[in-house]
């Protein structure tokens, strides 16, 4: 794969997603999973302003230079320790629905994070560093988005650790 089609796909990849959470964003009403979808909305569309930079670049000059690509999105460390502060006050409402948009949204994360590594496999070009930049940032929106899953759907386990033991 060239680095123009790489990265015209990794665009297709990341308007999938974005969109994915400004619809889920819209559909929920519970605040929490607003703001959750919101800010993973807009740390993707950073993520669609990097990308379509870096293609004009290597129109233009035939290299990619790699600038610090940030994520907007809290390390999933500080996710945990809101939730946690969450679960004290959360209702027992029927989360279908966030369940559901959740689901979907770690699925595309999901096949986000294995386009990424497969460009880190594949390619041999100075587009490598990027592309595994982006695989750090998708596998930590998996994180988030399973973290939420299994909160929402009351599983037990927070962060693949079980909570609690029914035995």
């Amino acid at each position: 794969m060239t680095p123009t089609e790489a990265i015209q796909t990794a665009i297709g990849y990341e308007t999938k997603i974005r969109n994915l959470y400004q619809d889920s964003a819209a559909s929920t009403q519970d605040p929490t999973g607003i703001r959750v979808f919101s800010l993973l909305a807009e740390d993707e569309q950073r993520h669609l302003d990097y990308l379509h930079h870096k293609l004009a670049q290597w129109h233009e000059t035939g290299m990619i230079r790699i600038d610090d690509l940030k994520s907007i999105v809290p390390p999933s460390r500080v996710i945990r320790k809101e939730m946690a502060a969450l679960k004290k006050t959360l209702s027992k409402e029927d989360r279908t629905d966030e369940k559901r948009m959740l689901a979907k949204a770690l699925a595309v994360e999901m096949e986000t994070s294995r386009f990424y590594r497969r460009m880190v496999n594949e390619m041999t070009d100075d587009s490598r560093p990027m592309f595994a930049r982006f695989l750090e940032i998708e596998n930590e929106h998996i994180e988030i988005v399973q973290a939420e899953l299994d909160f929402v759907s009351r599983t037990g386990y927070w962060f693949d650790i079980k909570e609690f033991d029914m035995e």
